[in-house]
């Protein structure tokens, strides 16, 4: 079975997360999958939407901390990524709008694969979070786009906190803009949204895309750089190192600031 799943319709398509023993996990094949078909629907003409969603009853859980946990014990790193690497932008890096249609819980990186869409929705006994300070670990796309996306109240309180955020918080933060009740209509209700976006002309909604994203994308090189740096001491620590393994062995993380 893939890790990522591709289905064509019409004028748009719908990408699913698909390692629903692991919660959607952002592990095995799941990314390379991913892009593989975005790529492709980027190339189709005949596609103009894409909505994203995970398979069962999560989102996606973001890294999968047990395979971060295996780097940890054979000394390979844990974050999985190089430090100061420019996070790639999968979806809004799309000439095509895409939605998340957040079904379940999507937390770290998992909500950053959402937060890189363009429209999300959620449904209503769905909650999204970035634990990663509870984790030793540093948010990586997370960091640099969600005080974009939201503010810098919504975003300090999100990322300095590392709680679950609920539906009608996150709706009143703006990581969402809409949250579907009863949780049946999230895939109906994102269906209509991008059959609402097809029917438009395609040369105006991708311009209009393009250059919402130039905003959004504005001076980001200076954050990448900062984050780069900041990363440093979190990425080499034996804190985020004990993330990983307290995760793994269940049990409440010895910090040690190093």
């Amino acid at each position: 079975m893939p890790d990522a799943l591709y289905e064509k319709r019409d004028f748009y398509a719908i990408f699913t997360l698909n390692r629903p023993e692991r919660l959607n996990a952002l592990g095995g094949q799941l990314r390379a999958e991913m892009a593989e078909h975005v790529d492709d629907f980027n190339a189709d003409p005949n596609m103009r939407v894409g909505i994203l969603t995970g398979a069962g009853r999560a989102f996606s859980a973001g890294m999968d901390l047990k395979e971060a946990a295996d780097r940890a014990n054979t000394g390979e790193g844990v974050a999985g990524r190089q430090t100061g690497q420019v996070p790639r932008l999968v979806y809004s890096g799309s000439p095509k709008p895409f939605i998340a249609a957040i079904n379940g819980l999507a937390v770290g990186g998992g909500l950053e694969q959402a937060l890189d869409c363009d429209i999300r929705i959620m449904a209503s006994n769905a909650y999204v979070g970035l634990f990663e300070p509870r984790r030793g670990i540093i948010a990586g796309y997370a960091i640099h786009h969600l005080p974009r996306i939201t503010n810098l109240s919504a975003a300090n309180h999100v990322l300095l906190v590392g709680d679950r955020v609920e539906p009608e918080q996150a709706l009143q933060f703006g990581i969402v803009s809409e949250v579907v009740d009863p949780p049946e209509q999230l895939m109906p209700r994102a269906i209509e949204l991008a059959e609402q976006i097809a029917s438009n002309a395609p040369l105006s909604v991708q311009a209009t895309k393009a250059m919402i994203q130039a905003w959004r994308m504005a001076k980001i090189d200076d954050s990448y750089r900062l984050g780069a740096w900041l990363s440093l001491p979190v990425v080499n620590s034996e804190d985020i190192k004990e993330g990983a393994r307290a995760f793994a062995e269940k049990r409440d993380p010895n910090w040690q600031g190093r």
